[in-house]
């Protein structure tokens, strides 16, 4: 069943942050469904607009439109990750995005109030809602790079007046993360001063914490047993700080990095261990359900694993 981030985070605000995976194709499809059935709970699919060009929008549609149709107890959002204006349109406007993100955390604050402004107007006629940024979080991901002298924190003054100003539903807020696998150096903590300090303004109110991959050292390593040259010092975020980040107002967590290790991990070490191989179908399942399982562990540490019931209950 499709529904609103709003809808979810109604349940969730306070008590455990929903999981937001991104997806590209079947196998992490049907991985992230498994997964998300295993543990019982609610969750977030992320399209990006890398993903929506990988192969084409319409059939990663059709791809969870079938899902929903083989694990018909499911209960998600679909979401536009990283928008820009036009691309939140059509998102909008297609019947199918229940939820999107408009990113024009780029601009300067009186622009990115005006844009985000704008989105969520066209959004709320048509029953979506609306993510917005504010704030730039350092690192690369696809088409986003900021150099990390150029990241900044939130400012939670800015965002009690961004959020009346604009009207958004939740808010991205740059509290300490980072996009992409080359995250920290040594050991890296959110900024709860922050994140305090943004509830006190905006009590109730969901934010979004992207760039939460932990980059898993387990992963990293065996990618490099089996042929890849991934920098072995690479940090994500402690998991341990998912749950009290979501205690304090944190409400979706944005998970894509580990993702793309556990693909990798899988496809390196079946292809070193079998050469004579070249069917991509047995890695295949191997991923889905090792991304299951990740995907699961994932949840637990969410607190929304178990969460399904109460999430059905309040719809």
């Amino acid at each position: 069943m499709i529904v609103t981030t709003a809808q979810l985070y109604k349940v969730a605000y306070g008590k455990f942050a929903v999981g937001a995976y991104n997806i590209n194709n079947a196998e992490q499809v049907m991985g992230l469904f498994r997964g998300c059935m295993e543990s019982k709970a609610p969750f977030i699919i992320q399209i990006s607009k890398g993903a929506r060009k990988y192969t084409d929008k319409k059939i990663l549609e059709a791809l969870i439109r079938t899902a929903d149709e083989l694990f018909p107890e499911s209960i998600f959002a679909v979401h536009l990750d990283h928008g820009d204006e036009e691309t939140c349109y059509e998102c909008i406007d297609s019947g199918f995005y229940s939820s999107v993100m408009i990113d024009a955390s780029h601009e300067t604050f009186d622009e990115n109030v005006a844009i985000t402004k704008r989105v969520v107007e066209r959004a709320h006629e048509k029953g979506v809602s609306v993510e917005a940024e504010l704030g730039m979080l350092g690192g690369v991901e696809e088409d986003i790079q900021v150099d990390e002298k150029n990241a900044c924190l939130t400012d939670p003054d800015e965002a009690e007046v961004f959020v009346k100003k604009t009207g958004c539903d939740s808010l991205a807020c740059a509290i300490g993360t980072s996009h992409g696998a080359y995250k920290f150096k040594g050991q890296q903590s959110l900024h709860f001063n922050v994140i305090e300090a943004i509830q006190k303004k905006l009590p109730g109110f969901p934010m979004v914490m992207h760039g939460s991959s932990s980059v898993p050292q387990e992963e990293v390593q065996r990618i490099n047993a089996a042929g890849g040259k991934l920098d072995p010092s690479a940090r994500g975020v402690n998991v341990e700080e998912y749950l009290p980040a979501a205690k304090l107002g944190v409400t979706k967590v944005n998970i894509d990095t580990d993702g793309r290790l556990v693909w990798t991990r899988v496809h390196r070490e079946y292809f070193r261990d079998k050469p004579e191989e070249f069917d991509f179908r047995p890695p295949g399942k191997i991923f889905m359900a090792e991304y299951a399982k990740f995907i699961a562990s994932r949840n637990e540490l969410l607190g929304s694993a178990g969460q399904l019931e109460a999430v059905r209950k309040s719809l």
